[in-house]
């Protein structure tokens, strides 16, 4: 275990624990040095995006829709309350 706790820091400003350090040696061990890892070439960073994959946080609600519009969306087959979101998600960002 290190015992160099100021090669780790934290956002927030606390000392590491002891197990906290042990367990960053340990994944730095089984990582190896950055000699033997390649760099990420700045053509690869150019289209990176943060948090693409992150889906926005969805919250259960109670609607009532016309009933051909609900048949409609319901023919696309499971994931028809997807589609809804979706379908609202592009027109709000029309409008924006």
């Amino acid at each position: 275990m290190s015992e160099d706790n100021t090669k780790y820091h934290v956002s927030d400003g606390r000392a590491l624990t002891p197990a906290e350090i042990g367990r960053l040696d340990e994944i730095e061990a089984r990582l190896g040095h950055d000699e033997d890892r390649s760099e990420i070439s700045d053509a690869a960073w150019a289209t990176a995006r943060r948090g693409k994959h992150a889906k926005p946080k969805q919250e259960a609600i109670s609607v009532q829709l016309d009933a051909d519009v609900l048949a409609w969306l319901r023919r696309k087959g499971p994931g028809y309350q997807t589609e809804i979101s979706r379908i609202l998600r592009e027109r709000m960002l029309q409008e924006a």
